[in-house]
C-alpha cells in the first residue's frame, strides 16, 4: 500500500465496533491527523451482542452499552457524526469526497469502510405486519422489547445463535416460544451434530418448542398486527410477536460505488486493504483470507464477531499508516443462552472427525474438531478451561491428540504439546 495521503484526514464510515477500534488504534499508533467517524444511527457507538440478551431482558440500554463517552471522542480529536447516512462516495488524486444524506460533504485523504451488515430479509407475505421484528441495531431491539412486553406467544424464525438467544430471553420472560428452523438441525452451519443435538434437547427441556425442517408459507395477521406463522403443512403457529433471524448480508453499497471488488463482502487482503490498494475495510463487511494460523490464506471468509472486528480494525489502522500489517489470528466466538454458555475456538470447516470430551447430559462438555488427526477447533459448552486451552494451542501451534482430548483425567492444557511438522 502506498504512503500517499497518509498524513491527511481519515474518514471512517460505520460507527460500530470496528469503526471505533480503528479510530482508537490510529491514535494509539501516534496518528495526529483529523479523524471523522460517521454512522447512520443516532446513538453513540455501542456493543451489539447484548441486544439479543441483556437488552431484551431490560438489563441494559443503548446508553449503558456505549464503548466510549462523548468526552473521550473530543479528547482524542475524533469527530463523531451520528444520524448521518453516506449516500455517495468518490475518489480523486487527493483522496476523495463522501456525501451525506443531509447535504454535508466529508473530504478525506484516507478511507476506511466499517459498514457492517444488515439483516437478511424474508420475502414472505405478512412481514410488514406490526409485531414482526428483525434484530440488528438498538432501535430494532427497543421495538422488539416493547412488543414482547405485551405478548403471550413468540415465534422465532431461524434457529441460529441470534434466534436461540432471543428465544431464551423471551422464554425467561414467561412467553410461550416456538423456534421455526428450515434446516434439519439447529445452528447446523456452525457446530457439529453433537453440539446441535444438545441445544435441541436443552431448549426443548426448558420449555421452548423447536420445529425443524419447517417450511413457511406466510405470516398471518389481523387488523394489521401479526397473529401467527403459517407452515407448509397447513399448521399455524400462534404468535403475538414474530422475530426473523435468518442471518445478515454485508453492506457493500459504498464499496460498489467505488468500484471495489465485492464478493460476500468487500474483498480485502491480509492487510485489510481493498482491491484499489488504498481503501481499507474491517468487520462484518469484509471478506478476507482465512486468518487462522493452521489454515492461513486457505480460501476467503467473512467473520461476524467482536473479536474479528477488533483485531481486523487494528490491522486496517496499521495499513492506513503505511506500517507492516498482517491479520493472522485464531477466530473465536461465543453465544450466551441463559445458563448455556457456548465458546468456540478456531474454525471447524473441513474437519473429518470429532472428539467428544465430557457428557452432554451434564450440561458441560466440549466437541473438538480434527482434520487428518490435527486439531482445528472446539465447541465448549460451559467449559471455559477447555476453550482457553484449545485457543492457546491453536495460537501457538500446539497439538492435542484425539485420545488425549477424550481423557477427562487430563486437562487439555496438560495434553497440548508442540506440533510435529507434517
Amino acid at each position: 500500500m502506498g504512503t500517499a495521503g497518509t498524513k491527511g484526514a481519515t474518514l471512517i464510515i460505520g460507527n460500530c465496533q470496528a469503526g471505533v477500534q480503528l479510530a482508537n488504534t490510529l491514535r494509539e499508533l501516534g496518528d495526529t491527523a483529523p479523524i471523522t467517524l460517521v454512522g447512520e444511527e443516532t446513538h453513540l457507538p455501542y456493543q451489539r451482542p447484548a441486544l439479543s440478551k441483556a437488552f431484551l431482558k431490560g438489563e441494559a440500554t443503548a446508553a449503558s452499552l456505549t464503548f466510549r463517552t462523548p468526552e473521550w471522542f473530543v479528547q482524542q480529536g475524533i469527530e463523531l457524526v451520528t444520524g448521518e447516512q453516506i449516500t455517495d462516495i468518490s475518489r480523486d488524486n487527493d483522496g476523495g469526497t463522501a456525501a451525506g444524506a443531509g447535504g454535508r460533504e466529508f473530504r478525506f485523504a484516507r478511507l476506511a469502510l466499517t459498514t457492517g451488515a444488515a439483516p437478511r430479509k424474508l420475502n414472505l407475505p405478512g412481514t410488514e405486519l406490526q409485531g414482526v421484528c428483525y434484530l440488528r441495531g438498538a432501535d430494532q431491539a427497543a421495538s422488539l422489547h416493547r412488543f414482547l412486553g405485551g405478548a403471550r406467544s413468540v415465534a422465532v424464525i431461524g434457529g441460529g445463535f441470534i434466534g436461540l438467544e432471543v428465544a431464551t430471553a423471551a422464554r425467561e420472560a414467561g412467553k410461550q416460544v416456538t423456534v421455526i428452523e428450515a434446516a434439519p438441525r439447529l445452528v447446523g452451519r456452525a457446530v457439529a451434530e453433537t453440539t446441535s443435538d444438545f441445544y435441541l434437547r436443552a431448549h426443548r427441556s426448558r420449555g421452548t418448542t423447536i420445529l425443524l425442517d419447517a417450511g413457511i408459507v406466510r405470516i398471518t395477521g389481523k387488523n394489521g398486527h401479526v397473529t401467527g406463522v403459517e407452515l407448509a403443512g397447513g399448521t399455524t403457529v400462534p404468535a403475538d410477536v414474530v422475530v426473523i433471524g435468518v442471518g445478515v448480508l454485508p453492506r457493500t453499497e459504498l464499496a460498489e460505488r467505488l468500484g471495489l471488488q465485492v464478493s460476500n463482502g468487500v474483498v480485502v487482503d491480509s492487510r485489510a486493504v481493498a482491491s484499489d490498494g488504498v481503501t481499507v475495510a474491517a468487520g462484518d463487511c469484509a471478506n478476507m483470507p482465512n486468518p487462522s494460523p493452521a489454515d492461513y490464506g486457505n480460501g476467503t471468509l467473512r467473520l461476524e464477531s467482536v473479536q474479528n472486528a477488533v483485531e481486523q480494525a487494528k490491522t486496517a489502522a496499521r495499513s492506513l499508516l503505511g506500517m507492516e500489517a498482517e491479520y493472522r489470528t485464531v477466530p473465536w466466538f461465543w453465544s450466551d443462552q441463559g445458563d448455556l454458555k457456548l465458546q468456540i475456538a478456531g474454525l471447524s470447516a473441513g474437519h473429518d472427525s470429532t472428539v467428544l470430551r465430557g457428557d452432554p447430559e451434564s450440561g458441560k462438555f466440549s466437541v473438538l474438531y480434527y482434520r487428518g488427526g490435527r486439531i482445528l477447533a472446539a465447541d465448549c459448552i460451559n467449559t471455559p478451561r477447555d476453550f482457553m486451552a484449545v485457543r492457546n494451542a491453536l495460537t501457538h501451534g500446539l497439538e492435542i491428540a484425539p485420545d488425549d482430548a477424550a481423557d477427562l483425567a487430563r486437562t487439555l492444557k496438560e495434553s497440548a504439546v508442540p506440533r510435529v511438522p507434517a
